[in-house]
This record gives structure tokens, sequence and C-alpha cells, in this order.
């Protein structure tokens, strides 16, 4: 199954070390993501670490996996589809994960109430909408 993945995914499995990391980890999911991503990551580094109790090292090790099991899009190749996202988009901060879902028409993985509620122009499975659909 290919999916969009939202950088809250991500905050979730390192912090929770939940059924998300090991989601994330199945050969059966695809992920993709805009190439920011990882900036939105490791701007909460900190945060991160405080809450895992994780090391800067650990950190990096943990950021350099996520790195080579999503496949990022260069901001360019969606911008195109930004317009049509921005027209349904609950959350400005989410146009780019949308315009991705757009661009490859495939669903977002987001915890996100409201982006899942509050549009219906791209499917979003929540962590507990993908372990129903994945059993």
């Amino acid at each position: 199954m290919d999916l969009v993945i939202d950088p809250n995914i991500l905050f979730a499995a390192l912090i929770k070390n939940s059924v998300t990391l090991e989601l994330l980890f199945r050969e059966d999911l695809h992920l993709y993501a805009p190439e920011f991503i990882f900036e939105e990551f490791t701007k909460y580094k900190e945060e991160i670490k405080r809450k895992t109790e994780k090391t800067d090292d650990a950190f990096e090790w943990v950021l350099k996996i996520f790195q080579r099991r999503i496949t990022i899009f260069p901001q360019e190749e969606i911008l195109q589809f930004t317009k049509e996202a921005r027209a349904f988009s609950p959350d400005i901060n989410d146009l780019s994960y949308l315009a991705l879902a757009i661009k490859l028409n495939i669903p977002l993985w987001s915890n996100d109430r409201p982006l899942k509620e509050k549009q219906n122009k791209v499917k979003v499975y929540s962590t507990s909408d993908l372990l129903k659909i994945l059993k």
C-alpha cells in the first residue's frame, strides 16, 4: 500500500515507541513525503530527545532509518498541486502533504482528525484505520 506520511506519525513512532513504529517498517507499506519532512522532524529534535530520553547519536540513527524508509519528493514536483490542496485543506501546514497525495493519487497517513473530517478530496487513514486494513 502506498501512503503519503504526515510528520506527526514519525513523532508518534519515536515518542510512543508503539505499533506505529512497527507499521513504519512493514515491507508492504511504501511511504512518501515532501522533502522538508525531515526539517520539521529535526526542528523538534530537542523535544523528541527529552520525551524519549534518546541521545544525539540515537536520534540521528533513527532519523537515518526514517530517511531510508521514506521516498522524498522535491517541493518543485508538488507545487502545481498546492493550489488544488489549498482549496480544501483545513490547515495550511498540511498543504504539501495533501498536494503530494493528489500528485500520487494515494491516501495520506495522519492521525490529524480535522484533516480527515474537514475535507473529502484526499483519503486520510489514521494508524488505527491502517491496522484494521492491514489485518
